[in-house]
């Protein structure tokens, strides 16, 4: 379990990279609007998370139990979940709590964090239950 949860964390760290960085490099040397270049970032670093889980996270998998198609649009419907509940969270937590938007909103990433690894790990990103044929 070590191995794909440091590997979840670099992964984590290079799509961050990716979907920060984007904006300010289009935006600072290309004059790209910051409003397009959001959008394209996004696009590249949920592109960049879903191969990065495939083949860096869950490389342990032998043989995985869904096709690509299968994982992607599971993986597609848990990302889609992801974000409004963060943003829902982030919008009626702090009232309840007594907390800052910003400190919800961090405790809200890190849970929807531990909970998408869990999710990625159990229904998308999963091990065949059928027998391996021995290698020879």
């Amino acid at each position: 379990m070590a191995g794909p949860t440091v590997r979840y964390g670099i992964a984590g760290c290079a799509v961050a990279a990716v979907y920060l960085g984007v904006p300010v490099l289009l935006n600072g040397m290309f004059g790209v609007a910051i409003q397009i270049a959001i959008p394209i970032a996004y696009l590249l670093a949920i592109s960049l998370h879903f191969n990065l889980q495939r083949r860096f996270v869950f490389r342990h998998v032998a043989t995985f139990a869904l096709s690509g198609r299968k994982q992607a649009a599971r993986y597609v419907v848990v990302a889609a979940i992801q974000y409004p509940t963060t943003a829902l969270c982030t919008a009626v937590l702090p009232g309840v709590l007594g907390l800052s938007e910003r400190t919800t909103y961090l405790g809200t990433a890190i849970a929807i964090s531990v909970t998408f690894y869990l999710v990625l790990r159990s229904h998308v990103f999963h091990a065949t239950d059928e027998p391996q044929p021995p290698v020879i």
